[in-house]
Order: C-alpha cells, then sequence, then structure tokens
C-alpha cells in the first residue's frame, strides 16, 4: 500500500500521470466529437442554422456537467473526485462504444423523419448527446479536485490540466481527420476513442491511493485575500466571457477564409480545427508556467486579447494582399482544384499561420484567468467550473452570433471588424482602470494598443473588395458577390461575352454560359422520362442544371435544393443586369421552386415522390460530399422515387460507381463523361435515343437560349452506353465510411478516363 504522505516528487510524478489522462480524454473527446456532430448532421442536415443548433447543443451539454460538478467537488475528497472522473470516463466511452445503435440507427434513421422543426432538432441532438457531453464538462473540475493540494498550486496546474487536455484534442483533430477517420471510418475511430477513455479511467484508478488529502500546513492556508487593485470573481467571468466569445468568432471566420483558400476538405477543416486546439493548448500550458513570473495578470490577459486580435486583422490583411502576388496565383489559382500536391501543401501552411498564433495567445488567457478567481481552495472546484462555463458560454454565444447574425448582415470583413472593436471596448475598460489606480505605464500601453487596433479596422477592406481580391479579380472584371451565415458566392463577369466562372465556397461551380456538361447532367433524365412532372435538383450551381432540367414541357415542378444561400442571390444579381439571359427566365419560370437547404434532409423529411431526382456534379474531394455519395443516402433516393423515376448522378470514381450500382436495380452508364442513371424498371437508353432527344427542335431550342449547341451533347456518350457496369470486389461510399470523402486515405479511382467537368 503507497503512502499518504509523498514528498514533492512523488507528488509531482503524480500530477503528470493524472495530466497524461486528461490528454488521452482529450484526444478521445475530439474524436467523439468529430463523429457525433457528422451522425447528428444526417440527422439535422448540414445547413448553417442546423449545425450552429448541433453545436450549441454539444456546449449546453459541457456547460450543464461543469456547472453540476463544480455544484458538488467541494463536497468531495480528493479520491472521490478521481473516482468521479474515472466514471465520467468510463460513461464517455460506453456511450462511445453505443453511437452507432443509438445515434445512427435510432436518432438518424428513426426520429430524423418525424422532426421537421428546427428547434425540435436542437431538442433531438441535446438529449441525444446529453449525458456523454455533461460527462465530459464534469471532468476538468473534477480532476482539478484530485490534482490541486494547495492554493499556490492552483492555478497552474489547472492550467496544465486545462491546457494537455487541449493539446490531445488538438492532436486528436489532426491525427483523427488525416489518417484515423480516412483509414478506419467512422465507427471504429469511435472504438479506438473508447478505448482511449478507458485507458484514461485506468491511469486515474491506478493512482488512486497515491493521490492524497492536502497536508495540515496546506491545508490551513485555504485562502487568500485578492488584491486590493485586483478584480473580483465576477468581472473575471465576464472577462472569460468575452474572450470565450472572441476565440470561437476568430475561429469561425478562420473556417471561412481558410476555407475558401483550401476549397473545404475534410482534411482542411481537419487542420483549422488542429491547429486552433494545439496552439490554444499551448497557450495553457506555457501561460501556466510564467505565471509566477507576472507581476500583474491583468495587464497580461488584456495585453494577449489584444495581440491575438492585432494578429488575426493582420494575417487576414496579409492574405488579401498576397492574393494579388503572381506566384500566389499561381501556386493558389482561383480556377483550380488546390487538393492535392503543393497547392493543398501552401494553402494548408497559410492556414496554420492565419489559426496558430493568436490561438496560442489567447490560449494564455485561461491560467490568466484561474489566478484571478483562485483565492480559497475551500471553493476550487466551484471556480474551476465556474470560470470553465463563462468560457463554454462566450463560445456558445459566439457561434450563434458569428455563424448565425454576424456573418449573415456583416459579411466576413464586417464581422472581423466587429471582433476588433470588442478588443477596443476591452483595451478602453483597462485604460480606465489603469487611469483609476494610476498607473501610467499601464494606460500608456493599452491606448497605443487600441489605437493601433483602430486603424488597422480602418484600413480593412470592404467584404466585396476583400473577396473579389481573393478570387483574382481584374479591374476588367465585374464582381457579384454575396455572402452570408451558409456560406459565399461569387461571379466574376468577363469582358465581351468572356466566359464568366462561378464560384462556391471557393470552388468553380461552372461558368457562364453554362457548360455543356452541366446542361447534359440537367437535361438526361427529363428527356428520356416519359412524364416527368415533378423534378428534384441537389445543387444549382451557376444555374446550368437547374435550366436543362426544364427542358421538357411535360415538367410541371422543378424543386431545387442549394446549401450555400447566397448561390440564389447572385444569380438573382445576375438576372437584374442581364434580363434576357437563360439566367434570368430560368428564375422568372412559374415551375421552379428554389429552396435553400440541405438536399439530403429535403429527401428524407418529407414524403414527396419525384419522377426525375438528379445531383449536380459535386466533387468527391469536397467537404461533406460523403453525404450525397453514400450507399445509404441513394437508397434514400430510391424510395423518394416513384416506380417509374430516374435518379441522375456524375459518377466521378469507381466507387461512386459501384456503390451507385450496389442500390439501383437498373442502372445505365453513359461515357466518356461518366453519367449514371438509376431506376427500378429498365432504363431505356441507346446512342439513337440520346441523340434524337438531343437534337429535336424543342431541345435545339432550350438549349439555344442558353447559348448552348444541344448537338455537341453527343460528345459526352460518344463511346459507349454501359447497363448495369460490372463492379466487384470494391469497398462502397457509406454514411459512416465516406472513403471518396477521405481520399488521401482512400485512393481514387476515375470512372472513366475522362472523370471530371470541365470548369
Amino acid at each position: 500500500m503507497f503512502a499518504i504522505n509523498q514528498d514533492a516528487g512523488s507528488r509531482r510524478k503524480v500530477f503528470l500521470f493524472l495530466c497524461a489522462a486528461f490528454f488521452l480524454s482529450g484526444f478521445a473527446a475530439l474524436i467523439d466529437q468529430i463523429v457525433w456532430q457528422r451522425m447528428l448532421g444526417l440527422f439535422a442536415g448540414s445547413d448553417a442554422v442546423t449545425a450552429a443548433l448541433v453545436v450549441g447543443a454539444f456546449l449546453l451539454g459541457l456547460g450543464l456537467g461543469s456547472l453540476a460538478a463544480g455544484a458538488v467537488t467541494d463536497r468531495l475528497s480528493p479520491r472521490a473526485a478521481l473516482i468521479g472522473f474515472v466514471l465520467c470516463e468510463i460513461g464517455i466511452g460506453l456511450f462511445a462504444l453505443s453511437s452507432r445503435a443509438f445515434l445512427y440507427d435510432f436518432v438518424v434513421q428513426v426520429v430524423g423523419p418525424l422532426v421537421p422543426s428546427r428547434w425540435g432538432i436542437f431538442a433531438v441532438c441535446f438529449m441525444g448527446i446529453l449525458v456523454p457531453t455533461m460527462l465530459m464538462g464534469a471532468s476538468l473540475p473534477l480532476l482539478a479536485k484530485a490534482a490541486v493540494q494547495s492554493l499556490a498550486e492552483a492555478a497552474p496546474r489547472i492550467g496544465w490540466l486545462y491546457g494537455l487536455n487541449t493539446l490531445g484534442a488538438g492532436l486528436g483533430a489532426l491525427l483523427g481527420g488525416w489518417w484515423l477517420i480516412g483509414t478506419l471510418g467512422y465507427e471504429n475511430s469511435l472504438r479506438v476513442a473508447a478505448l482511449l477513455n478507458l485507458l484514461a479511467a485506468l491511469i486515474a484508478l491506478l493512482l488512486w491511493r497515491r493521490v492524497a488529502d492536502p497536508a495540515p500546513a496546506q491545508a490551513a492556508a485555504t485562502s487568500r485575500p485578492a488584491p486590493a487593485a485586483g478584480f473580483g470573481f465576477l468581472t473575471w467571468g465576464l472577462l472569460v466571457f468575452i474572450s470565450g466569445f472572441a476565440i470561437v468568432a476568430l475561429e469561425i471566420l478562420w473556417v471561412r477564409v481558410a476555407g475558401v483558400i483550401a476549397q473545404y476538405t475534410a482534411y482542411s477543416f481537419a487542420t483549422i480545427l488542429g491547429s486552433f486546439l494545439l496552439a490554444d493548448g499551448l497557450g495553457m500550458v506555457l501561460g501556466a508556467m510564467w505565471l509566477r513570473r507576472l507581476k500583474d495578470i491583468r495587464a497580461a490577459f488584456f495585453v494577449v486579447q489584444a495581440l491575438a486580435t492585432l494578429y488575426a486583422l493582420a494575417s487576414i490583411y496579409g492574405v488579401y494582399w498576397l492574393a494579388g502576388a503572381d506566384w500566389w496565383e499561381n501556386l493558389l489559382a482561383a480556377e483550380t482544384t488546390r487538393h492535392y500536391g503543393l497547392p493543398l501543401a501552401a494553402a494548408l501552411l497559410v492556414t496554420v499561420l492565419l489559426v496558430a498564433p493568436p490561438s496560442f495567445l489567447l490560449g494564455i488567457s485561461f491560467p490568466l484567468a484561474q489566478q484571478g478567481v483562485q483565492t480559497d481552495l475551500s471553493l476550487l472546484g466551484w471556480r474551476v467550473a465556474a470560470v470553465q462555463v463563462s468560457n463554454i458560454m462566450g463560445n456558445a454565444a459566439g457561434s450563434l452570433a458569428t455563424g448565425l447574425a454576424a456573418l449573415h448582415w456583416l459579411g466576413t470583413a464586417g464581422t472581423l471588424k466587429m471582433i476588433a472593436l470588442l478588443a477596443v471596448a476591452l483595451l478602453c475598460f483597462w485604460s480606465l482602470a489603469a487611469w483609476r489606480e494610476r498607473q501610467p505605464l499601464a494606460l500608456g500601453g493599452a491606448s497605443a494598443l487600441a489605437v493601433v487596433l483602430a486603424l488597422a479596422i480602418a484600413v480593412f477592406p470592404g467584404n466585396a473588395q476583400f473577396w473579389a481580391r481573393l478570387h483574382q479579380a481584374a479591374e476588367h472584371h465585374e464582381i457579384l458577390v454575396a455572402e452570408d451565415r451558409s456560406g459565399l458566392a461569387l461571379f466574376r463577369l468577363g469582358e465581351d461575352g468572356a466566359a464568366s466562372p462561378f464560384f462556391i465556397q471557393g470552388f468553380t461551380q461552372s461558368k457562364w454560359p453554362f457548360l455543356v456538361e452541366h446542361a447534359f447532367l440537367g437535361a438526361v433524365g427529363p428527356l428520356l422520362h416519359p412524364a416527368p412532372r415533378a423534378v428534384l435538383v441537389i445543387g444549382s450551381g451557376s444555374g446550368g442544371t437547374p435550366f436543362a432540367a426544364g427542358i421538357n414541357p411535360a415538367t410541371q415542378h422543378v424543386r431545387v435544393v442549394e446549401l450555400v444561400g447566397p448561390v440564389f442571390q447572385v444569380l438573382r444579381d445576375f438576372a437584374a443586369r442581364q434580363p434576357d439571359s437563360a439566367i434570368a427566365g430560368l428564375l422568372r419560370d412559374p415551375r421552379y421552386e428554389f429552396v435553400v437547404g440541405d438536399g439530403r434532409r429535403a429527401i428524407f423529411a418529407t414524403d414527396r415522390r419525384y419522377d426525375v431526382i438528379q445531383a449536380d456534379a459535386i466533387l468527391p474531394e469536397s467537404s461533406h460530399s460523403g453525404l450525397l455519395y453514400s450507399e445509404e443516402f441513394m437508397r434514400l433516393v430510391l424510395a423518394a422515387l416513384k416506380d417509374d423515376g430516374l435518379y441522375v448522378q456524375w459518377g466521378p470514381t469507381a466507387r461512386s460507381v459501384a456503390t451507385f450500382v450496389a442500390v439501383f436495380p437498373h442502372v445505365a452508364m453513359l461515357q466518356p463523361f461518366p453519367v449514371l442513371i438509376g431506376s427500378r424498371r429498365p432504363v431505356q437508353v441507346d446512342h439513337a435515343r440520346l441523340t434524337q432527344v438531343f437534337s429535336s427542335a424543342q431541345a435545339m431550342r432550350y438549349f439555344a437560349a442558353a447559348g448552348i449547341e444541344a448537338k455537341s451533347a453527343s460528345r459526352l456518350f460518344r463511346d459507349a452506353i454501359l447497363h448495369a457496369p460490372a463492379v466487384s470486389g470494391m469497398d462502397l461510399n457509406a454514411d459512416l465510411f465516406p472513403r471518396d470523402e477521405y481520399y488521401i486515405n482512400n485512393r481514387l479511382n476515375a470512372a472513366t478516363r475522362r472523370n471530371k467537368p470541365d470548369s
């Protein structure tokens, strides 16, 4: 049996093992969070509002767990608190193991179609992950109680614990996003996370007898007076709330800016999240190490907040300035994909440089705040929880205010200026405190930083100007740009009828005039179906695919569902400038219904059935593409088709073709442009019929209105029409293992020798 009274070296070893356990817990938590949010996204949809509600549900659970633990932790002995941590880790691990059965098989498959409202979605998401998120939120107050034995070591040790937990989370984001999930899939990744939770619990359990109550001399010194010039507990709580607000608001902006540069892949998001968490955790650890060297933690807190915001402004402005350089245009050309090789590496390097330095600075804030509030050892657990909850509440407020409101009304540039103004307000508050306390040096420093921030705000470009340069617009280009909470769309119009690229979230999504590939993809289903009265189009792009979907006079209704709302606004702006264009005609056509939302949810959350469903060409490498290339999605599509209905989809990879063939009873595949047509009934298509329908007088007139020569479509199916394409022995794309989306881990093989539409 271990002795209870231990020397300093022994206590330090125990603490380091507790840190290791919490590091593993953080790694597992990020894997859990990524997978649970993906599972709930299948139920709630992946549009901006419902995604924000899922994040809100997650944060609310964390906050409630922290509050609950804070209310009871100070009544527990260190050993009892450690057992509480062990039970939390075991509970999280068990929930991870049951996630497939509960969150996917029950919540997604059974409950999903029954919940139409967004607040109902929030309630289901909240209740679905309430238990594990509360256990996650409770872990820090419990472990802090077990690890801290004196008031002097409270803030440093809490900073170390939370910092290493955050470092573990950052490593989980990087390794999970770049290797684990793409190699093992979501379900097996949860098993790995559960194993890490159980390992963390085992480490803590083995330390149970080595965790001792405070020595008598330490227990006697349970409190210290707050400095005469210090802030009170409530003031520190408010400051932590604002800091949490700022860091998440900046994270959302980094996702928007870096996502456009790196073109929104699973790997770019993992890099953003991993860089953010690793730098934030490192800031916490180093902040904990520096505490004893700081004479005024308040000044340090305000300085790191201001410097982080100033760096964020300067670095994003630097991206704006560099985007006009020749080497940037060559390396990160706007009209090319940046998913491989040197362009991918360059985009990810820019991401790290944007995210890591300010995250590091803001991470220093947490141990500073703990030092400010930890004045009574008997209230340690409660105050750890209260500061953590203040931070979480700030995170939630920053997520909702930025993701749902500020981006929607102010755009990226305006939102960044708003965050900078918040930092200026903090500096003004500190200046007032310094003036009252007659600290001229602090007053001068705060005032100087406020002036520099104000100047940076003044010179930062407007939203349209910012995005035009990042999309490499020249002086002769006319730019139509729109941005809201759901995303970004930009039309870069050329001179004298030159092809004009249309960008969505940084991707070139077709052009004006429409590309024949997109028009063919939209027209082939309605032209082959005998009576395509009801048509659903998933994804709008520049309008080529939806426009062509109305080619058959028998079509009475075309529903176009687009995830990124600004797409429709930019198309409306274009139509106002060119009222005789096919885009203007498309928007005026009374047969069309334009809906901003998630295409997958538009199918499973309603009981509508369609004659033709078609998906616009979506790059398999793009983030969340797996939602529309999975076997389960295609089964939803099959169920939403009428008995003689047709589903039309681009088949960019061999795996996407194999998945399609595994679901639809009858399949035809056109080549060399790989278009798949699936149905419950045999698909009646051959070269002669396709040539006939695309060469009809009505089709030629319809296409001519958009400047497309209908006969040119014949080159897209000149090689072969394969009925029931042969595929065997290939792993399919699945909801819980979207292999093509994780394209670095799972090689993409082309369906044909020409596997991409021109763009």
